[in-house]
């Protein structure tokens, strides 16, 4: 099996790579030909630029929803989809670099977008970049597709789909190896009911992930601390209020992270038992994130445990407002799901609003392209990690065709949506050898 990617080429990825982490690509406010914000539209552009500059032919959107990038001749496109997009870093403070200049340090690439999703896009890009200089041919176009709002709505890639010519069938280097050949459905909604005149809490956090802290400063402050002690919460006391304490993990792994805004929630419940709300949390929710205790045990064989992640709790005298992201087993009907959650979220004064869902992916195992994507990622590496599901969403459920494969391998640390966002070197490196080869026996000659 040839080399194809060189240490050059390593040090060309590691270069571009830096130089996209340092666009801050959050959402943020809506400028002309930039929807989601100057930053996304930044990013867009450098690696447009990144692209072209490596020899393929590109085309940028001019309203700045999407960018793609190009080479090989033929009716059929293999497609590569990543975006450029991040979440937002959080506190700098609580970063020990900045997220926003890449660091390479102990063999690591640390800054936001590291591992999801700039990493991962560049280590496909130029392991094709590799295949290139090589002199492959291929025998159907191979197309990088960039999308700017993965992190919230998918907007872009709605456009792209609007406009542009359908993949023939492609990867999303936007998740683990081996393949994720299922992902589940993704709603993300919110609860409401009425607001309160006794007190006030802001505690945000994005949609897709379980926050690490939760803000405090209100009413019966010295009983919401004895409510934390009793719970054997961890908080620490920050300028005039308290800041809830937990760990964050991507929403799809909920279960394995620590909620702040649940535990502030579940203290608050019991300093004010009749908020009716907050019991939704304090009295039923609780810690439990696999939802069992609001839905019961939903679950199938092909895609394991529903997951259920409350990201956020806003308290004002307008309103209540709960943030939720819930992933849902692949066979399991939805519109059974929130019919029944609708009715339940009732019983404590909420209402359900519907913000986004997406419907599941399933390809099945069996399928001649994870049998030849799993043979090169175990030609490669010699691991005997069978074909995945993933409560994460990725672009693969948006195209024909298409499974997300990579590029974080088995082992390695998550950073995604995390503070110190980070990728060891060697990792990306050993990722780029398995796409260069994927992408040489799929539409090499």
């Amino acid at each position: 099996m040839t080399n194809y990617v060189t240490q050059q080429h390593h040090e060309a990825a590691v270069a571009a790579l830096k130089r996209m982490i340092s666009k801050n690509s959050a959402l943020s406010d809506a400028a002309p030909g930039a929807p989601f914000g100057k930053g996304v539209r930044s990013a867009l552009d450098e690696m447009m630029a990144i692209c072209a500059e490596l020899g393929f032919k590109t085309y940028e959107d001019p309203d700045g929803y999407y960018g793609y990038a190009e080479v090989g001749e033929g009716k059929d496109i293999f497609g590569l989809i990543g975006h450029v997009d991040v979440v937002p870093a959080g506190d700098p403070a609580d970063w020990d670099t900045d997220p926003f200049t890449a660091t390479v340090k102990d063999g690591k690439i640390i800054g936001r977008g590291a591992q999801d999703d700039k990493g991962p896009s560049i280590a496909a890009l130029f392991a094709v970049k590799a295949l290139m200089d090589a002199g492959v041919h291929f025998k159907e176009r191979v197309r990088f597709i960039f999308g700017t709002d993965e992190e919230t709505l998918w907007r872009g890639i709605a456009v792209y789909n609007q406009k542009e010519e359908p993949i023939t069938h492609g990867i999303a280097p936007d998740a683990e190896f081996p393949v994720t050949y299922a992902e589940k459905g993704l709603q993300q909604s919110y609860l409401v009911g009425p607001g309160s005149t006794e007190l006030t809490v802001d505690a945000k956090s994005a949609f897709n992930a379980v926050p690490a802290k939760a803000f405090y400063n209100g009413p019966k402050l010295a009983d919401v601390k004895a409510a934390l002690d009793d719970f054997g919460f961890k908080y620490e006391t920050t300028g005039d209020g308290i800041t809830v304490l937990g760990k964050s993990v991507h929403a799809m792994l909920a279960p394995q992270g620590t909620n702040a805004v649940l535990r502030l929630g579940m203290a608050l419940s019991k300093v004010f038992p009749d908020n009716d709300q907050l019991g939704f949390i304090g009295k039923l929710f609780k810690e439990d994130a696999t939802g069992t205790n609001v839905l019961g045990d939903v679950k199938d064989e092909a895609s394991g445990h529903l997951t259920f992640n409350i990201s956020s709790l806003e308290i004002n005298a307008k309103e209540t407002r709960m943030q939720i992201d819930i992933r849902i087993p692949v066979t399991v009907d939805h519109d059974k799901l929130i019919d029944q959650l609708s009715k339940k979220v009732t019983e404590y004064g909420l209402t359900y609003a519907h913000f986004d869902y997406l419907a599941p992916l399933y390809v099945p195992e069996d399928s001649e392209r994870v049998k030849t994507l799993m043979r090169v990622y175990k030609t490669l590496t010699g691991d005997d990690t069978q074909p995945q599901v993933s409560g994460g969403a990725t672009y693969a459920r948006t195209m024909n065709q298409c499974v997300a494969f990579g590029a974080m391998l088995p082992g390695v640390p998550d950073f995604m949506h995390q503070v110190n966002e980070q990728w060891e070197l060697e990792s990306m490196y050993k990722a780029m050898d398995i796409y260069a080869e994927a992408v040489k026996e799929i539409v090499g000659d």
